[in-house]
């Protein structure tokens, strides 16, 4: 079975509901409640995985709890000048 996200026009929901009903033996609707939670949720995640992907395949590189202060005090130390 394969998940897909589904835009429906106010107007035509209903239809949309019974379009499903007659196709229920390969339709299943269910609330997301990740969406409901976080509208950008799945956004986030792809973004996430990416991230990780990066810093797994070396082209990002993750910093330390102690190389990142020193970054930050870098920084504001710049940003003062």
């Amino acid at each position: 079975m394969q998940t897909v996200a589904v835009n429906i026009q106010d107007g035509y929901m209903q239809s949309f509901i019974n379009y499903v009903q007659t196709h229920s033996e390969n339709i299943a609707i269910a609330k997301d409640s990740n969406i409901e939670q976080d509208f950008y949720f799945y956004g986030r995640q792809k973004e996430l995985h990416q991230i990780r992907s990066d810093i797994k395949s070396g082209t990002m590189e993750m910093l330390s709890q102690e190389q990142y202060e020193k970054e930050i005090e870098q920084f504001f130390s710049e940003l003062e000048q």
